[in-house]
Protein backbone atom coordinates (compact mmCIF):
# COMPACT_ATOMS: atom_id res chain seq x y z
CA UNK A 1 0.00 0.00 0.00
CA UNK A 2 1.51 3.61 -0.58
CA UNK A 3 1.87 6.18 1.50
CA UNK A 4 0.11 9.31 1.11
CA UNK A 5 2.25 12.49 -0.23
CA UNK A 6 2.91 14.49 2.80
CA UNK A 7 2.01 17.97 2.20
CA UNK A 8 4.26 20.76 2.25
CA UNK A 9 1.74 22.43 5.43
CA UNK A 10 2.39 19.12 7.42
CA UNK A 11 6.12 18.43 6.12
CA UNK A 12 6.78 22.46 7.45
CA UNK A 13 8.16 22.65 10.77
CA UNK A 14 5.69 24.79 13.16
CA UNK A 15 7.98 26.10 15.75
CA UNK A 16 10.27 28.99 13.83
CA UNK A 17 6.68 30.23 12.72
CA UNK A 18 5.01 29.78 16.68
CA UNK A 19 8.48 31.92 17.57
CA UNK A 20 7.86 34.19 14.95
CA UNK A 21 4.18 34.52 16.47
CA UNK A 22 5.86 34.87 19.97
CA UNK A 23 8.31 37.70 19.10
CA UNK A 24 5.66 39.54 17.15
CA UNK A 25 3.60 39.74 20.30
CA UNK A 26 6.32 40.40 22.36
CA UNK A 27 7.06 43.26 20.33
CA UNK A 28 3.08 44.87 20.39
CA UNK A 29 3.34 44.26 23.81
CA UNK A 30 6.00 46.67 24.33
CA UNK A 31 4.30 48.93 21.78
CA UNK A 32 2.66 51.61 24.58
CA UNK A 33 5.41 50.95 27.00
CA UNK A 34 7.81 52.71 23.96
CA UNK A 35 5.05 54.87 22.78
CA UNK A 36 4.64 56.30 26.31
CA UNK A 37 8.40 56.44 26.85
CA UNK A 38 9.21 58.33 23.82
CA UNK A 39 6.33 60.98 24.18
CA UNK A 40 6.39 61.04 28.23
CA UNK A 41 10.33 61.20 28.93
CA UNK A 42 11.71 61.90 25.96
CA UNK A 43 9.43 64.77 25.42
CA UNK A 44 8.64 63.79 21.46
CA UNK A 45 5.24 65.24 19.81
CA UNK A 46 2.67 62.83 18.72
CA UNK A 47 2.45 63.38 15.06
CA UNK A 48 5.85 63.76 14.55
CA UNK A 49 6.69 60.45 16.44
CA UNK A 50 4.08 58.63 14.52
CA UNK A 51 5.60 60.46 10.81
CA UNK A 52 9.36 59.12 11.99
CA UNK A 53 8.21 55.49 13.17
CA UNK A 54 5.95 54.78 9.94
CA UNK A 55 8.71 56.25 7.76
CA UNK A 56 11.36 54.50 9.33
CA UNK A 57 9.10 51.16 8.81
CA UNK A 58 7.87 51.90 5.25
CA UNK A 59 11.36 52.26 4.16
CA UNK A 60 12.85 49.05 6.21
CA UNK A 61 9.34 47.49 4.22
CA UNK A 62 10.27 48.97 0.89
CA UNK A 63 14.28 47.57 0.82
CA UNK A 64 13.97 44.45 2.70
CA UNK A 65 10.45 43.47 1.04
CA UNK A 66 9.53 45.25 -2.09
CA UNK A 67 6.26 44.45 -1.36
CA UNK A 68 4.11 45.99 -4.93
CA UNK A 69 1.49 48.31 -4.67
CA UNK A 70 -1.72 47.31 -6.03
CA UNK A 71 -3.72 49.84 -7.53
CA UNK A 72 -6.42 47.91 -8.08
CA UNK A 73 -6.92 47.50 -4.26
CA UNK A 74 -8.61 50.80 -4.47
CA UNK A 75 -11.60 50.28 -6.19
CA UNK A 76 -13.25 47.98 -2.95
CA UNK A 77 -14.85 49.88 -0.82
CA UNK A 78 -13.86 48.15 1.79
CA UNK A 79 -10.36 49.48 1.45
CA UNK A 80 -11.08 52.72 2.10
CA UNK A 81 -13.03 51.96 5.07
CA UNK A 82 -10.22 50.33 6.20
CA UNK A 83 -7.85 52.71 5.29
CA UNK A 84 -10.08 55.02 7.61
CA UNK A 85 -9.71 52.74 10.50
CA UNK A 86 -5.83 52.09 10.54
CA UNK A 87 -5.60 55.82 11.18
CA UNK A 88 -7.81 56.22 13.79
CA UNK A 89 -6.59 53.24 15.18
CA UNK A 90 -2.83 53.82 15.09
CA UNK A 91 -3.57 57.64 16.16
CA UNK A 92 -5.64 56.67 19.27
CA UNK A 93 -3.27 53.89 20.03
CA UNK A 94 -0.49 56.35 20.11
CA UNK A 95 -1.98 58.79 22.02
CA UNK A 96 -3.17 56.66 24.64
CA UNK A 97 0.20 56.00 25.84
CA UNK A 98 0.07 59.11 26.34
CA UNK A 99 -2.47 59.68 29.01
CA UNK A 100 -2.28 57.19 30.51
CA UNK A 101 -0.11 54.04 32.39
CA UNK A 102 0.86 51.81 29.24
CA UNK A 103 -0.45 48.62 31.24
CA UNK A 104 -3.41 50.00 31.16
CA UNK A 105 -3.60 50.43 27.28
CA UNK A 106 -2.61 46.81 27.09
CA UNK A 107 -4.81 45.52 29.22
CA UNK A 108 -7.72 47.23 27.50
CA UNK A 109 -6.17 45.99 24.10
CA UNK A 110 -6.49 42.40 25.20
CA UNK A 111 -9.96 42.65 25.54
CA UNK A 112 -10.29 43.41 21.69
CA UNK A 113 -11.32 39.57 20.85
CA UNK A 114 -14.43 39.89 22.90
CA UNK A 115 -15.18 43.04 20.73
CA UNK A 116 -14.40 41.02 17.81
CA UNK A 117 -17.10 38.48 18.54
CA UNK A 118 -19.91 41.20 19.60
CA UNK A 119 -18.99 43.26 16.44
CA UNK A 120 -19.55 39.85 14.44
CA UNK A 121 -22.40 39.06 16.12
CA UNK A 122 -24.32 42.39 15.71
CA UNK A 123 -23.29 43.23 12.36
CA UNK A 124 -22.84 39.59 10.63
CA UNK A 125 -24.81 37.55 12.54
CA UNK A 126 -21.97 35.38 13.80
CA UNK A 127 -22.67 32.69 16.34
CA UNK A 128 -21.71 34.26 19.63
CA UNK A 129 -19.11 31.20 20.66
CA UNK A 130 -19.64 29.54 24.46
CA UNK A 131 -18.35 30.60 27.21
CA UNK A 132 -18.03 34.15 26.00
CA UNK A 133 -19.85 36.17 28.65
CA UNK A 134 -18.62 34.44 31.27
CA UNK A 135 -14.98 34.94 30.05
CA UNK A 136 -16.03 38.82 29.71
CA UNK A 137 -16.90 38.89 33.62
CA UNK A 138 -13.75 37.37 34.33
CA UNK A 139 -11.64 38.85 32.46
CA UNK A 140 -12.79 42.62 33.56
CA UNK A 141 -12.99 41.26 37.37
CA UNK A 142 -9.09 40.94 36.96
CA UNK A 143 -8.54 44.39 34.75
CA UNK A 144 -10.71 45.94 37.64
CA UNK A 145 -8.35 44.21 40.31
CA UNK A 146 -4.95 45.41 38.37
CA UNK A 147 -6.67 49.21 38.16
CA UNK A 148 -7.49 48.86 41.87
CA UNK A 149 -4.26 50.58 43.01
CA UNK A 150 -1.23 53.12 41.55
CA UNK A 151 1.27 50.93 39.63
CA UNK A 152 3.54 54.15 40.07
CA UNK A 153 4.88 53.10 43.18
CA UNK A 154 3.24 55.98 45.04
CA UNK A 155 0.24 53.99 47.01
CA UNK A 156 -3.40 53.43 46.34
CA UNK A 157 -5.16 55.85 44.60
CA UNK A 158 -9.10 54.98 44.64
CA UNK A 159 -9.71 57.58 41.21
CA UNK A 160 -8.21 58.02 38.70
CA UNK A 161 -6.29 60.93 37.36
CA UNK A 162 -8.74 63.06 33.78
CA UNK A 163 -5.31 62.55 31.86
CA UNK A 164 -5.88 58.26 32.76
CA UNK A 165 -9.45 58.52 31.76
CA UNK A 166 -8.71 60.09 28.57
CA UNK A 167 -6.06 57.95 28.02
CA UNK A 168 -8.64 54.60 29.02
CA UNK A 169 -11.16 56.50 26.69
CA UNK A 170 -8.70 56.06 23.80
CA UNK A 171 -7.55 52.80 24.71
CA UNK A 172 -10.80 51.81 24.50
CA UNK A 173 -11.75 53.70 20.88
CA UNK A 174 -8.24 51.86 19.71
CA UNK A 175 -9.68 48.54 20.68
CA UNK A 176 -12.79 48.92 18.98
CA UNK A 177 -10.91 49.94 15.69
CA UNK A 178 -8.52 47.10 15.93
CA UNK A 179 -12.08 44.77 16.38
CA UNK A 180 -13.03 46.35 13.46
CA UNK A 181 -9.89 46.12 11.61
CA UNK A 182 -9.51 42.44 11.98
CA UNK A 183 -13.11 41.94 10.71
CA UNK A 184 -12.25 44.13 8.15
CA UNK A 185 -8.99 41.69 7.31
CA UNK A 186 -11.07 38.71 7.50
CA UNK A 187 -13.66 39.89 4.92
CA UNK A 188 -10.49 41.41 2.62
CA UNK A 189 -9.11 37.78 2.36
CA UNK A 190 -12.35 36.94 0.15
CA UNK A 191 -10.95 39.55 -2.05
CA UNK A 192 -7.45 38.42 -2.79
CA UNK A 193 -5.70 40.92 -0.54
CA UNK A 194 -2.10 40.07 0.71
CA UNK A 195 -0.99 41.16 3.99
CA UNK A 196 2.02 42.59 2.53
CA UNK A 197 -0.18 45.08 0.30
CA UNK A 198 -2.28 45.90 3.43
CA UNK A 199 1.11 46.51 5.46
CA UNK A 200 1.98 48.77 2.30
CA UNK A 201 -1.24 50.50 2.13
CA UNK A 202 -1.02 50.98 6.22
CA UNK A 203 1.75 52.40 6.55
CA UNK A 204 1.75 55.11 3.65
CA UNK A 205 -1.72 55.92 5.01
CA UNK A 206 -0.33 56.36 8.73
CA UNK A 207 2.40 58.41 7.33
CA UNK A 208 0.24 60.62 5.10
CA UNK A 209 -2.05 61.36 7.82
CA UNK A 210 0.04 62.07 10.69
CA UNK A 211 2.27 64.58 8.58
CA UNK A 212 -0.39 66.30 7.59
CA UNK A 213 -1.98 67.07 11.00
CA UNK A 214 1.62 67.46 12.62
CA UNK A 215 2.24 70.63 10.32
CA UNK A 216 -1.60 71.95 11.18
CA UNK A 217 -0.74 71.14 14.50
CA UNK A 218 2.59 73.41 14.02
CA UNK A 219 4.48 70.53 16.45
CA UNK A 220 7.86 71.55 17.30
CA UNK A 221 10.55 69.16 15.21
CA UNK A 222 13.42 70.66 17.17
CA UNK A 223 13.34 67.99 19.79
CA UNK A 224 14.37 65.52 17.66
CA UNK A 225 17.79 67.05 17.75
CA UNK A 226 18.09 67.07 21.49
CA UNK A 227 17.36 63.25 21.83
CA UNK A 228 20.05 60.80 23.43
CA UNK A 229 21.50 57.94 22.07
CA UNK A 230 19.22 56.10 24.40
CA UNK A 231 16.20 57.72 23.37
CA UNK A 232 17.73 56.84 19.60
CA UNK A 233 17.67 53.18 20.42
CA UNK A 234 14.04 53.56 21.80
CA UNK A 235 12.94 54.73 18.97
CA UNK A 236 14.56 52.21 16.97
CA UNK A 237 12.57 49.50 18.84
CA UNK A 238 9.43 51.08 18.19
CA UNK A 239 9.99 51.73 14.53
CA UNK A 240 12.11 48.69 13.24
CA UNK A 241 11.08 46.68 15.66
CA UNK A 242 7.35 47.46 16.26
CA UNK A 243 6.06 48.72 13.25
CA UNK A 244 8.13 47.07 10.75
CA UNK A 245 9.44 43.87 12.47
CA UNK A 246 6.24 42.74 14.50
CA UNK A 247 4.06 43.41 11.53
CA UNK A 248 6.09 41.16 9.23
CA UNK A 249 6.24 38.58 11.60
CA UNK A 250 2.46 38.50 12.64
CA UNK A 251 1.68 38.43 8.69
CA UNK A 252 4.13 35.42 8.13
CA UNK A 253 2.80 33.70 11.18
CA UNK A 254 -0.41 34.35 10.05
CA UNK A 255 0.01 32.70 6.57
CA UNK A 256 2.15 29.86 8.10
CA UNK A 257 -0.21 28.70 11.26
CA UNK A 258 -3.47 30.47 10.52
CA UNK A 259 -5.30 33.26 12.57
CA UNK A 260 -6.56 31.30 15.09
CA UNK A 261 -3.10 29.76 16.43
CA UNK A 262 -1.61 33.13 16.57
CA UNK A 263 -4.65 34.93 18.65
CA UNK A 264 -4.39 32.12 20.75
CA UNK A 265 -0.91 33.59 21.85
CA UNK A 266 -2.20 36.95 22.71
CA UNK A 267 -2.11 37.46 26.35
CA UNK A 268 1.70 36.83 26.18
CA UNK A 269 1.63 40.62 25.37
CA UNK A 270 0.40 41.33 28.65
CA UNK A 271 3.63 40.03 30.24
CA UNK A 272 5.57 41.74 27.74
CA UNK A 273 4.15 44.86 28.69
CA UNK A 274 4.47 44.16 32.30
CA UNK A 275 8.27 43.72 31.90
CA UNK A 276 9.15 46.18 29.77
CA UNK A 277 7.25 48.98 31.83
CA UNK A 278 8.90 47.69 35.26
CA UNK A 279 12.35 48.29 33.30
CA UNK A 280 11.69 51.53 31.18
CA UNK A 281 8.90 53.17 33.06
CA UNK A 282 8.89 51.73 36.72
CA UNK A 283 5.17 51.40 36.03
CA UNK A 284 5.02 47.57 38.27
CA UNK A 285 2.19 45.74 39.92
CA UNK A 286 2.71 46.78 43.56
CA UNK A 287 0.10 44.30 45.40
CA UNK A 288 -0.98 40.62 45.86
CA UNK A 289 -4.48 41.82 44.68
CA UNK A 290 -3.36 43.47 41.11
CA UNK A 291 -1.32 39.97 40.76
CA UNK A 292 -4.25 37.99 41.08
CA UNK A 293 -5.94 40.25 38.39
CA UNK A 294 -3.11 39.68 36.13
CA UNK A 295 -3.44 36.20 36.80
CA UNK A 296 -6.92 36.23 36.27
CA UNK A 297 -6.41 38.11 33.28
CA UNK A 298 -3.91 35.82 31.49
CA UNK A 299 -5.50 32.52 31.95
CA UNK A 300 -9.38 33.91 30.97
CA UNK A 301 -8.19 35.24 27.71
CA UNK A 302 -5.67 32.23 27.13
CA UNK A 303 -8.70 29.42 27.87
CA UNK A 304 -11.02 31.30 26.16
CA UNK A 305 -8.84 31.94 22.65
CA UNK A 306 -7.60 28.16 22.87
CA UNK A 307 -11.55 27.05 23.25
CA UNK A 308 -12.12 29.13 20.22
CA UNK A 309 -9.44 27.74 18.01
CA UNK A 310 -9.92 24.18 19.31
CA UNK A 311 -13.83 24.17 18.75
CA UNK A 312 -13.13 26.17 15.10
Amino acid sequence: MTRPATTEAEAENPWPWISAALAAHTAWGAYPVLARYLQTVSLLPSMSLLVAGSAVALAALLIMVRPRLQLSLFRFPLMWFFLLIIIIRATSNLLAARFTLAIYVQLITLMTPFLVVLLSATFLRDRIPPFTGRAIILASTGALLMMSGDLSETGLRPDFRPDDWLGIGLAFGSSLTLALYMITIRRGVRHQISGRSMLLVQLIAILAFSLIVSLVLGEEWHRWQELTPFDWLIFLAFSLGVLFGANMGQVGALRHLGAPMVSSLLAWRLVSALIFAALLLDERLTSPVQFLGALIVLTTITWYLRRQRTNG
